[in-house]
C-alpha cells in the first residue's frame, strides 16, 4: 500500500533501505560494506569481541557438564531451575530420573573443549583489526551457545536407553569414528587459523599489518575458508557421537551449514573482488562442491 503523501519513488527507496539493513544483519568484519549509513555504524560492535561468545560458553557449558558428571556418577540431581529451563527447552515436563549417556556427556565435552580452544584463539593467535559486528548478531552469539548447551542434554532423551550401563560398556563405533572427526577438524581449523593470523605477524608473532592478504598452503588451496568447513565438520562430528540418531542436533548442524556457507560464500565475494588475482579454483566453502 502507498503511503498518504509519498512521492514516486518512494517505496523504491523504502525497498534500498530495508536490503541494506538485512544486509548489514549478515554481513560482519572485512566483508561489512564501506558504504553503510551512519546510523548503523551505532549498532556496531568490535569483531575481537568474538571471545566473549567463548568465554560465556566456557563458563556455561563447563557447568551443565559438571552437573551431568554429579547426576551420571553421584546421581544428583539437576537443579530445579535448570530442570525448568529443559521443560521449557523441549516442549515436555523434564524427567529427572533420565541419566545422561555417555554420548550426551562425549558431547558436553568436546563442545567445551572446543570453546576453549577457541577462546584461546580469540585471545591469543587471531589478529584483529577494526572490524566490526552488528549488535544483533553480538546478542545473538551470546545467547546461542546458552542455548546450545540446554540443546546438547535435550537431545539425551532421544537417545537409545543406554544410560544405566556403565560408561565403557556404551562406547560404539558413533563415539570413535565421532571422536576421531572432532580431532581432526579441530586440528585443521587451528592451523588454518595460525595461517589468517600469520598473514599479520609474519613468522615473528609480531604484528606488522591489519591490511588483509590472500592465504597459501594446506586447505586453503582448495578452498577460501577452510575454518569454516571445519566448523561445520566439529558439528557432524558431534552428530556422530551422538550415533546419528537426534535429529535434533541435525537440524542444528543444518544452520551451522547454512551460515558457515553464506559466511563463506560473502568471503569469497570481498577475496575476488579485492584481489585480482586471486585463484579462482578455490571453491568458498567445501571442497569441489560448494
Amino acid at each position: 500500500m502507498k503511503r498518504e503523501g509519498a512521492e514516486p519513488g518512494d517505496e523504491l527507496e523504502d525497498v534500498g533501505v530495508l536490503i541494506e539493513e538485512e544486509e548489514d544483519l549478515i554481513r560482519y568484519g572485512k566483508t561489512k560494506q564501506c558504504n553503510r549509513d551512519y546510523w548503523l555504524h551505532k549498532l556496531d560492535v568490535p569483531k575481537r569481541w568474538f571471545w566473549h561468545f567463548y568465554a560465556v560458553s566456557v563458563v556455561w557449558n563447563g557447568l551443565l557438564l559438571v552437573l551431568s558428571l554429579h547426576l551420571k556418577l553421584q546421581n544428583q540431581s539437576y537443579p530445579q531451575w535448570l530442570t525448568y529451563c529443559l521443560s521449557f527447552l523441549c516442549g515436555m515436563q523434564w524427567d529427572e530420573s533420565q541419566v545422561p549417556q555417555l554420548s550426551t556427556l562425549l558431547v558436553q565435552l568436546f563442545l567445551w573443549s572446543h570453546s576453549l580452544r577457541r577462546l584461546l584463539e580469540c585471545l591469543f593467535v587471531s589478529v584483529y583489526s577494526e572490524g566490526v559486528i552488528h549488535m544483533a548478531q553480538y546478542m545473538f552469539g551470546i545467547g546461542y551457545y546458552i542455548i546450545l548447551g540446554l540443546t546438547v542434554i535435550c537431545s539425551n532423551n532421544f537417545l537409545d536407553a543406554k544410560g544405566f550401563g556403565s560408561l565403557f560398556h556404551q562406547l560404539d563405533l558413533g563415539h570413535l569414528s565421532g571422536t576421531a572427526l572432532f580431532i581432526s577438524a579441530s586440528l585443521l581449523q587451528h592451523s588454518s587459523l595460525v595461517t589468517l593470523a600469520m598473514l599479520r605477524t609474519g613468522n615473528s608473532g609480531t604484528v606488522k599489518t591489519f591490511v588483509h592478504g590472500v592465504p597459501h598452503g594446506g586447505w586453503f588451496e582448495l578452498v577460501s575458508c577452510p575454518h569454516y568447513f571445519a566448523e561445520l565438520l566439529i558439528y557432524i562430528s558431534l552428530g556422530l557421537v551422538f550415533g546419528g540418531l537426534s535429529l535434533t542436533w541435525w537440524t542444528v548442524v543444518s544452520y551451522v551449514l547454512f551460515n558457515q556457507a553464506l559466511a563463506a560464500q560473502l568471503c569469497q565475494e570481498f577475496y575476488m573482488t579485492k584481489f585480482e588475482g586471486y585463484p579462482r579454483h578455490r571453491y568458498a566453502f567445501i571442497p569441489f562442491v560448494l
